[in-house]
């Protein structure tokens, strides 16, 4: 009953968002009955269908084939849709500045317009010359086919000029200028209808919140595409003996194969790792967004890992909806060595990893007893877990040092702010008690392949011993 009602709070808000969208892009910026309108119209209904068969395809089962046709434009979407619903509300500010300042120019332009108009030529060339008394009532001659200069009163010049057209409301086209223009005269130009000042504001407005939206989203999908950055930080260790110190531990977490981010992902991903010719290797969870029969082979370049120490696999959450056990398996046949609520010993510290909590649906769930519970406490300890919140078990443990991943650093700004809400720690170092927490921003994506304000990274940690 709770998941239904906000399903349907998220489906309002969504619907909501996108009138606004619609109504400032399209509606306010385009005729009615125009191509545009219909096209923005369409796109309007279309693209949110395509977004939540985004999101639901692989849920439901649909083909592989058909979650790849529907992740692109619909979560691509999904990210345009925020910053251009940000670009609007900035741009809201900025419309009543705009059209206070084009008033005041238009009323400046009609005054000067005026003041020249009510000029007299003696005052421009100095000759006096004699000028009609305005003030009086002028009497015209209307002139009728077989008469000859009738004078008519001036309520009938009155009443003859209040029923001429209008030569803004219905401006002449050429043709007829050119036909209604006197033999042997040049006819007027053509009077061309000029959008009011709310319609250019509209367009201006609009205009420039597209622009900065769709550029913020292609610079943000470039990022990701592109791969991610290596980092580097130092970790210093009380308990960790003078041999280990140095010891590089890449660090790379939420890579998040998938529909869109597929094999070639996954290899620049190892190739960036292998280039920093780390000790050991530690993937913490969220590998991937499917099952083992669709994306196992995207899977395999990790069978290129190269480590000193070897490479170690935890689980995430996202593996318990694509199969985890499976996944498990996979790695393992990849040459990952999967910590199940396990430890393993390496040269100068213990390395456990624990499953993710969302494991526990499934009975699955994390055992930092089985993990730590029998370990020697004067052996610093590193611990693999996904998500940031297990931090305070970590700490009753006696762990030195938590990996992390889960938050993506926000991934989509003003997300991290969201994230700060449910994570003790978003992205980087900080310390609880005795133990150290670090949170990488992730190498890959979910939902939409796009990231602003929290860039893709790979870390190398180094750990230091203060005995060196």
């Amino acid at each position: 009953m709770v998941f239904a009602l906000v399903g349907l709070v998220v489906l309002a808000l969504l619907g909501a968002v996108h009138r606004y969208v619609w109504r400032r892009f399209v509606g306010d910026t385009t005729a009615p009955g125009s191509r545009l309108r219909r096209a923005g119209t369409v796109a309007a209904f279309v693209l949110p269908l395509l977004s939540v068969g985004a999101m639901t395809s692989g849920r439901v089962g649909a083909p592989f084939w058909l979650q790849q046709v529907l992740a692109w434009p619909g979560f691509l979407w999904l990210a345009c849709l925020l910053y251009l619903t940000l670009a609007l509300l900035v741009g809201e500010v900025v419309r009543p500045v705009l059209l206070r300042v084009l008033a005041r120019r238009d009323a400046a332009r009609t005054g000067a317009e005026s003041g020249t108009a009510s000029g007299t030529p003696a005052e421009t060339s100095g000759t006096p010359t004699e000028v009609p008394d305005e003030t009086r009532p002028r009497t015209e001659k209307l002139v009728t086919s077989g008469s000859t200069g009738v004078s008519a009163p001036p309520e009938a010049v009155a009443r003859t000029a209040c029923d001429a057209p209008d030569p803004v409301a219905e401006p002449e086209t050429e043709a007829a200028a050119t036909a209604s223009a006197p033999p042997g005269t040049t006819p007027a130009p053509a009077l061309v209808p000029q959008p009011s000042r709310r319609l250019f504001v509209s367009r201006v407005v609009g205009g420039a919140a597209a622009a900065a939206g769709l550029a913020t989203v292609g610079y943000g999908a470039y990022g990701v595409l592109r791969g991610p950055s290596v980092r580097r930080i130092t970790v210093p260790l009380a308990k960790l003996p003078r041999a280990a110190h140095g010891f590089r531990i890449a660090v790379v977490s939420d890579i998040h194969i998938g529909p869109i981010l597929g094999r070639a992902h996954t290899r620049r991903i190892v190739d960036t790792i292998n280039a920093t010719s780390p000790d050991l290797v530690a993937v913490v969870g969220d590998l991937v967004d499917g099952s083992v029969a669709d994306l196992g082979s995207a899977a395999e370049p990790l069978a290129a890992l190269r480590a000193r120490h070897g490479s170690y696999f935890v689980t995430g959450n996202h593996e318990y909806f694509s199969g985890a056990e499976q996944w498990v398996d996979h790695v393992r046949e990849l040459g990952l060595v999967p910590l199940e609520n396990a430890r393993a010993e390496i040269e100068g510290f213990d390395l456990a990893g624990v499953n993710d909590i969302a494991g526990e649906t499934e009975g699955q769930g994390p055992d930092f007893g089985r993990a730590l519970g029998d370990r020697d406490r004067g052996r610093a300890a590193v611990l693999m877990a996904h998500q940031p919140v297990v931090i305070h078990d970590a700490v009753e443990h006696g762990v030195d040092l938590q990996l992390s991943g889960h938050t993506h650093g926000g991934q989509l700004w003003p997300g991290n702010y969201l994230a700060e809400l449910a994570n003790p720690t978003v992205a980087g170092l900080e310390r609880y008690g005795d133990t150290q927490l670090f949170v990488s921003r992730g190498a890959g994506a979910w939902g939409p392949p796009v990231r602003v304000g929290a860039p893709s990274d790979i870390t190398v940690v180094e750990l230091a011993s203060r005995q060196a």
